[in-house]
């Protein structure tokens, strides 16, 4: 009987092991930043198994983007149900680098700043080549936090051909109050000689090409959090606009218990959101 009980033990364990999302760091050369630059790649089980059955199976793509001081790693150690949730969402995710400090912008002093380029131009091209994913802005989505939540609205709203759906998580969509904070002045210049430079690269500032319906929008910030008056005001400005989005307050601070929970009600978010277009996409 106990051997019994053992086998079925080590079945049950190697099925559990066959069926585990995966999670691949990749490099990648990028002409735009001149270097190599490393991001994570987390595939369902059912893409592993695919694979392997050479079936046709095609996935949508969350792209998540590390904050501050972080780097391509962060995501995973900060958020380790991410694994989990690429196989119960039927979605693959991905974490690029965005440097020390980038705020994901191409920068208009240092030549060696620009993670928008090397995200759109280059990282996009790179997994829509390289994994099957569905290749079409309804099944695209982008989100992140602090830093990268910044990011994540920047990008999409700047290229609605490539997004369909964003968010951000307590993100610094605009970062003109601290303008002697995170080394941006080495990116934009200072504030006070290079004020167009930074009004021409803020969130709040960028949404103003965006029409209703041009991009599905879901942004939250904790009450203690230092960018909750930023945030705020960029509901406010979409609401004025009347651009339809989803904006939620909730308790919390500046720090991963926030964004370890946030992410996953984003992720839900980003899954109706592909779940209404999924369909005649995957028939393209």
């Amino acid at each position: 009987m106990k051997n019994k009980i053992a086998i079925s033990l080590m079945v049950t364990f190697f099925v559990s092991q066959v069926m585990a999302s995966t999670s691949d760091t990749i490099t990648l050369y990028s002409q735009f930043l001149r270097k190599e630059s490393k991001f994570v790649v987390i595939t369902p089980s059912t893409y592993n198994s695919n694979s392997k059955n050479q079936t046709n199976q095609k996935y949508p793509v969350a792209y998540l983007l590390h904050g501050y001081s972080g780097n391509y790693s962060n995501w995973l150690k900060d958020a380790p149900q991410l694994n989990a949730k690429a196989d119960e969402l039927g979605m693959i995710i991905v974490t690029p680098d965005g440097g020390y400090g980038s705020w994901y912008f191409d920068s208009p002093i240092d030549p060696s700043i620009k993670y928008e380029s090397y995200i759109t131009q280059e990282l996009l091209p790179y997994i829509d080549s390289h994994y099957p994913v569905i290749q079409h802005k309804d099944a695209r989505a982008i989100t992140g936090l602090s830093m990268g939540g910044h990011g994540a609205l920047y990008l999409a709203i700047k290229h609605l051909d490539q997004f369909g759906v964003a968010g951000s998580v307590c993100g610094g969509v605009d970062f003109r109050p601290f303008p002697n904070n995170w080394d941006i002045k080495k990116d934009l210049g200072t504030y006070a000689e290079n004020k167009q430079n930074w009004d021409d690269n803020v969130v709040v500032n960028v949404a103003n090409k965006l029409k209703n319906k041009d991009l599905a929008i879901i942004f939250d910030c904790g009450l203690d959090d230092f960018f909750i008056e930023v945030n705020r005001s960029l509901h406010q400005k979409l609401m004025e606009m009347k651009i339809e989005h989803d904006y939620i307050e909730r308790p919390g601070s500046h720090n991963k218990a926030y964004w370890s929970n946030s992410i996953d009600f984003q992720l839900l978010y980003f899954k109706k959101y592909f779940n209404t277009h999924l369909t005649s996409l995957v028939n393209q």
